[in-house]
C-alpha cells in the first residue's frame, strides 16, 4: 500500500511544529490563502507560547516516483508531562522522525521518547534541525546521536525547517524508508485502535481510528465493546 504513518518527535521548542508547516506547504494540502504558521496548533495557548500540547494528524497527498501517496502525519507535544499523548501517536504508527535541535543536542526527554519508539518497534529517521542558524553546531550534534543514541553517522539527515532546507529529501525518505501498515491474515475482522478524539460542535464526537484488520464503509454501524479486566465481563 501506497501509505505512511508516521510521528514527528522532539523535545520541546526543537521544531516539530515548524517542519509539519513545511510539510504541508510542499504538499499543498493547505492553500496559501488559509496557511499560517503552526498550521496544527489550534489551541490559543499553542500558538501563543510556541509549543504543541495535542497531538494533531493531518493527511498528506504526494506524488513520488510517478506514484501517489497518502502519508499521515501526526505532530507530537514535547513536554515531559504529555508522555501519554506521544505514546499514543507512536501506537498508530510504523515509523518517526527524531528532530534534534542543532543548537541544543540531545534532551533526556529525546533519550525517553526515542526508547517508547524502539519498544514499538518503529522505524526511526534521526534528523538534525536548524542547521541555518549562527548558533548551530551540526558535527557536534551528530557526533551525540551517534555516541549516545546508537544510530549510523550516515542515518542522519540534516534540515533547517525555517527556510526549507533537506526538508523535501526528509518527506522522500519517509516514504522510502517508513514501511507501509501491515495487513493482518484475518481480513473479515475488524480490529482497530483508536489513538485520538476530539468534539466538533456540529458532528458530535470525532475518532480517529487506525484499521488494523478488517474494513470500515461509509454508512455502516460500528458497536464498541469494553471489556472489564476485573470483572471479566462485558460493558
Amino acid at each position: 500500500m501506497n501509505v505512511r504513518n508516521f510521528s514527528i518527535i522532539a523535545h520541546i521548542d526543537h521544531g516539530k511544529s515548524t517542519l509539519a508547516d513545511r510539510f504541508i506547504e510542499i504538499t499543498k494540502t493547505i492553500s496559501e490563502r488559509n496557511f499560517k504558521d503552526q498550521v496544527l496548533d489550534t489551541m490559543d495557548l499553542e500558538r501563543e507560547r510556541g509549543i504543541t500540547i495535542k497531538a494533531q494528524t493531518i493527511q498528506l497527498n504526494y506524488k513520488f516516483a510517478d506514484e501517489d501517496y497518502v502519508i499521515n502525519l501526526i505532530d507530537t507535544p514535547g513536554h515531559v508531562d504529555f508522555t501519554y499523548e506521544v505514546s499514543r501517536s507512536l501506537a498508530a504508527c510504523e515509523g518517526a522522525l527524531l528532530l534534534i535541535d542543532a543548537t541544543q543536542g540531545v534532551q533526556a526527554q529525546t533519550i525517553s521518547t526515542v526508547y517508547q519508539a524502539f519498544d514499538q518497534n518503529l522505524v526511526i529517521i534521526p534528523v538534525i534541525n536548524k542547521i541555518d542558524s549562527p548558533l548551530a553546531n551540526t558535527e557536534k550534534i551528530i557526533q551525540e546521536v551517534t555516541e549516545i543514541l546508537g544510530f549510523d553517522e550516515r542515518e542522519i539527515l540534516k534540515v533547517s525547517a525555517k527556510d526549507g532546507t533537506g526538508v523535501k529529501e526528509l518527506l522522500e525518505a519517509v516514504i522510502d524508508k517508513i514501511p507501509s501498515p501491515k495487513i493482518t491474515e484475518t481480513p473479515n475482522m475488524l480490529k482497530a485502535l483508536i489513538f485520538d478524539s476530539k468534539y466538533d460542535a456540529y458532528k458530535g464526537a470525532i475518532a480517529y481510528v487506525k484499521v488494523v484488520s478488517g474494513e470500515i464503509s461509509r454508512g455502516q454501524k460500528i458497536f464498541f465493546i469494553i471489556l472489564n479486566l476485573n470483572k471479566k465481563q462485558l460493558i
